[in-house]
């Protein structure tokens, strides 16, 4: 099963953009064996988008039918990394081919335009800037196909 980050806007070189490539490569090939990967990133160009019913439209048009949805939002459940990886490991056992987890824009998301999620997830209820999201993302993928591959990346 393929997983995806959809992201509204780009990470240019630095220190997030190199997290992100290495939890994603890591991730790809610790999933490989048993499964799960590549762990992808999609950036959705947001300059000529104005609001969050135009971002919601354009995560909408990357989702392919049948993808497990994932909205990150400080509404959404603040799971434990085990708890992310029953979700994932679950997903993948049904026969699901892909899980796209969407990082909106500064306003959210417009939720009218996106299909009803299966999950929505939270960090917490604190808001944390766009950049330092995505790397805590791929991160918590990341650790969450390490858990399924039994390594020992994670310790509780």
């Amino acid at each position: 099963m393929k997983l995806r980050i959809a992201a509204l806007g780009r990470i240019k070189s630095g220190p997030e953009r190199d997290l992100v490539d290495d939890y994603a490569g890591r991730g790809t090939a610790t999933g490989r064996p048993i499964g799960l990967g590549p762990l992808l990133e999609t950036e959705i160009d947001n300059r000529s988008l104005k609001s969050a019913s135009e971002e919601s439209r354009a995560l909408a048009a990357s989702l392919e039918p049948g993808t497990r949805l994932v909205l990150l939002d400080e509404r959404g459940k603040a799971l434990s990394s085990r708890q992310l990886a029953r979700h994932i490991g679950q997903w993948r056992d049904e026969g699901c081919r892909e899980a796209v987890f969407c990082i909106g824009g500064a306003d959210g998301h417009d939720r009218s335009l996106l299909p009803p999620p299966d999950l929505m997830l939270a960090f917490g209820p604190a808001v944390f800037p766009h950049k330092l999201v995505r790397v805590m993302l791929a991160e918590q993928l990341y650790r969450a196909i390490s858990i399924l591959a039994g390594t020992p990346y994670h310790r509780d």
